[in-house]
This record gives structure tokens, sequence and C-alpha cells, in this order.
């Protein structure tokens, strides 16, 4: 390769990069971040008419069902759609946002009635693409002050759009988020790529039992039971298969898949920003789901059990040596950044994913190679991912939900979950109850620390003069230059003139 080209092409990956952090970062506030105090409409409604009345309702309303169906928090979501009721003109607004509904009241005046709707969220979906759509949409509305017409439309498209890609990708990602999972907990590449076609049958059997519209619940139950078989049946077959297997860290995988979809993350949020109620709810519904996972594998060590086939005892494994944390951090990133993926995220998203489980993975290790276990670990992890969230949403470029939780996914608690299971199944009551209550610790320390890293990437302030110059000003040295005096010319005339060509003739150097 010729050497100019070779370093024309460094440079410009190395800027096409930098340009990229640079997007990631900024000083503009992600949407949830802005103040809910009433704005100054520039073109504020009539509040006379209740039909132009209705319409923002309803605008707002549907804006905060996509937030909550996609996990945001009760207070976050309530805040967004008072802001849009606020900006139209309807500043005194009384939000209320439970589990599945949220409903709306707009004070108009002492001599009129209030205004009121209310929309029930019957769907959860993790579409981070809608997502961010909404997010943009709720930025132009208060900057740019569109229409409730032109919103209202905007948000039909948005909500009836596909998905950006085949669902077949989303298989993929899926499987692909497994593999990089069981790398991370300590597997090789054999449980790397079990683990990945374990999870294309679970993803693939999952959305057809979704057609058919079995609860999820029961969905769950068989999701469960498929990520244990293959591995039990894989481990009492190896010495046959000439293979060497680790049953386990392949469960783990499939779990931690299976996990990512629960709301962990809104449910702690709300009962820490005091929406005890929705709180409640959640977290129940998240009990629910993991109760299914825990009832399809048990099912599956259950009827292993009963044919003959007995699994290896599950150890406690020991802290990650050095050597193993850049192969593990990179996993932990692809982990993110597949999870992303699995969940339409578009493509400019997938990087901030990716730079989220990157940073969470690396201090997790970092910490877990101090022996300080892995809930605290989890909590100081989840802590700088919350953070890098809420700085990177400052571009407005993505909500921060998305890297909290795609950065969180791959330290999700199903090594500990199945480990407790297990051992409860084989009558190690003590060992069993305390392993899961570390895996609900480190769900609540994971949620808990992106609610504090999003708290402190939102107070954070960038200094005044960067604020002022948008650049830091740095002292430099430059050498004092002395001014020139002016050179003043005299016009001679023509009696001089003459002179000087005596002169000049004579040889005698002139006065000039």
């Amino acid at each position: 390769m010729d050497h100019p080209s070779y370093v024309k092409t460094v440079m410009t990956f190395l800027q096409d990069v930098t340009a990229s952090l640079s997007r990631l970062t900024g000083e503009r506030r992600a949407t949830i971040d802005t103040p809910t105090a009433a704005p100054s409409p520039l073109r504020p409604i009539d509040l006379t008419d209740d039909a132009v009345v209705a319409e923002v309702l309803d605008l707002a309303v549907r804006v905060g069902e996509v937030l909550l169906a996609s996990g945001t928090s009760a207070m976050d979501t309530a805040s967004q759609v008072q802001y849009i009721a606020a900006t139209y003109g309807l500043a005194r607004c009384d939000v209320d946002v439970t589990y599945n509904s949220i409903t709306i009241s707009a004070h108009r005046g002492p001599t009129r009635p209030p205004a009121s709707t209310m929309r029930i969220v019957e769907y959860r979906s993790m579409d981070f693409t809608r997502l961010a759509a909404v997010d943009n949409l709720i930025r132009d509305v208060r900057v740019k002050m569109v229409s409730p017409a032109v919103a209202r439309e905007t948000l039909d498209a948005i909500t009836k759009a596909p998905h950006p890609y085949n669902r077949w990708i989303a298989t993929l990602a899926w499987s692909g988020m497994a593999a990089a999972i069981s790398v991370l907990v300590g597997g090789d590449a054999l449980v790397a790529v079990v683990s990945f076609l374990t999870t294309m049958v679970i993803d693939r059997i999952g959305r057809v039992l979704n057609r058919v519209g079995l609860p999820f619940f029961f969905q769950q139950v068989v999701g469960g039971f498929v990520a244990a078989t293959p591995a039990i049946t894989l481990y009492n077959f190896q010495e046959q298969l000439n293979i060497t297997i680790s049953p386990s860290l392949v469960i783990a995988a499939g779990v931690t898949v299976l996990l990512s979809g629960l709301s962990l993350v809104g449910s702690v949020q709300d009962a820490i920003t005091g929406a005890p109620i929705t709180a409640s709810a959640r977290f129940f519904e998240v009990l629910m789901m993991t109760g299914g996972i825990i009832a399809g594998v048990a099912t599956s060590l259950k009827i292993a059990a009963i044919v003959g086939s007995d699994l290896p005892l599950i150890t406690n494994n020991p802290p990650p040596g050095i050597d193993e944390l850049p192969t593990k951090v990179l996993a932990g990133a692809a982990a993110s950044l597949f999870y992303a993926l699995a969940c339409y995220a578009e493509r400019r998203a997938l990087t901030a994913a990716f730079l989220g489980g990157f940073a969470g993975a690396l201090v997790y290790l970092l910490i877990q190679t101090l022996s300080t276990g892995p809930i605290i670990a989890s909590a100081f992890a989840a802590t700088v991912v919350g953070f890098a969230g809420g700085l990177m949403a400052r571009r407005a470029l993505i909500p921060p939900l998305i890297v909290a939780v795609a950065g969180i996914t791959p330290l999700l608690p199903g090594l500990s979950l199945y480990r407790g299971l297990y051992a409860l199944l084989n009558d190690q009551l003590l060992l069993g109850i305390s392993a899961l209550l570390a895996a609900f610790g480190i769900g609540c320390g994971l949620a808990a620390g992106v609610t504090l890293g999003e708290w402190g990437a939102r107070t954070l302030r960038r200094p005044r003069i960067l604020a002022r110059t948008e650049e830091l000003l740095r002292p430099t040295l430059r050498r004092r230059e002395e001014p020139r005096r002016p050179v003043v010319r005299r016009r001679r005339g023509p009696v001089e003139l003459k002179k000087k060509k005596k002169i000049q003739a004579s040889g005698v150097p002139s006065a000039d």
C-alpha cells in the first residue's frame, strides 16, 4: 500500500471517530432534563375552542403513551406530557401516570370547565427508533412551535412506521448478544456458539407464541425451558461428542437475554423518584416474568434429573485477571451494541450503546478485581453508564434511556439467578437463597446506579467560560514586536532634482 494514501486513510478514520464523539456529547440538554415550568407560547391556542384543546390533550397523552410503553419512568413521562400541554398554552395541567394509563386535566380559567382526557397503554414495545423519533418531535414542538395538527400527523407517522430493518436482523442481534454475554461471564468459543444458536431458537419460538396471543408469562416459561435444555443435553453427551462444555454459562446467557426485556430500570426509578404505585406494579411484573424464567429452567432441570442427567456443581468464579479484561470488556460492549440493534435502534444510537457498554463493563471488571463483590461493582458500573447516557443525550442524539438500558444489560444477574435456582433444586437452601438475594441486590444496584448517574448528568453544567466562548481559552506566548515608525518621504521639487543629478554625476554619495 502506498504510504501517503495509507496515512490519509488513517487520518480520515480518526477524523470520523472524533466527529462521532463530538456529536455524542455536548451542551444541549435532553428533552427529559428540561424544566417543567410553563414556557411562553409563541402561538397559544384558543382556550375557548374545545376542539383545539382536546387536540392538544390528545397529542400530549399519545406522546406519553410511547414514552411509558418504552420503559420511561412515570415522573419523566408526566413531565413530558405536562410540558407539551404547556407549550400550547395549557399551563395549568394535572397529569397522573400509572402503570398502564395516563390522565391529564387542564384548567382553563374560573369561568370555563376543565378539559381532561385519559389513554390506556395496552402494549410494551422496546422500539428505540420510535422512542428517538418521539424525542425529536418533543424538541420540535418546543423549539419550532409546530401546530398541533402537524405534530399529530408526525406522531401518527412515527407510530405507524414499520421497523427500520427486518425481523431476522433482530433475531441475529439477540443471538449475538447471548454469545457476547457468555464470553463476558467466562465462556469459550463453544459456549458462545451454543448460546448463539439457543437464543435464536428462543426468539423464533417466542415470536410464534406471541403471534398466537400466548400470555407473556408462559412465553418466559418456554424461553427458560429452551435456554436450559440444549446445554444439559450437550453436557451429558460431551464424551461421545468429544467436547467440553460448561452448561451453567450457556443457561446464564439465555436467562440474561430473557431478563433484558423486563422494565427493571423503570420500576426502581419510579420507586426512587416518587411514584410508588407505578413502581409496585412494574416491580411485580418483573418478579412474575422472572418467575416464569425460573419455572422454565427448573422444569428442564427436573426432567434431566428424572432421566438421570446430573449437572456439575456450580462454584463461585474468581475475579477476572488483568489479562482477561480486554476480551471481556469488548464482549460487554458488543452485548450492549447487539441489544440496541435487537431493539431496533437507529444506526447513530448504536455507537452510543457500544460506548456505554464498554464503559460499564470496564468499570465493573476493574472493581471486581478488587474483590468488592458483584453488587457494589454493578452499582458503580451502572452509575457510570447512567452518567454517560445523560451526557450523550445533550446533543439530542438519543434519549438517555437507550444508553442506560443497553449499557447495563450485559451486567444483569443471569448467572446468580441460575446458581440460586440450581442450589434450591439440589436441597442447598442457604446457598440458593443467598444467590437469589444476590441477584436481587445486583438488579436493584444496577437500576439505582443508572438513576444516580442520570441525575448527575442532568445537574452537571459546563464552566461559564465554555458556555460563553464554546471553546477553552488557553494562554499563548507571542513575541512582542515594536511598532515601526512611519517613514515620511518629502516630495522633491525641480531644483532639488537638478542638484541630485549633479551630485550623482560628480561621484559624491548623496545624503539621501
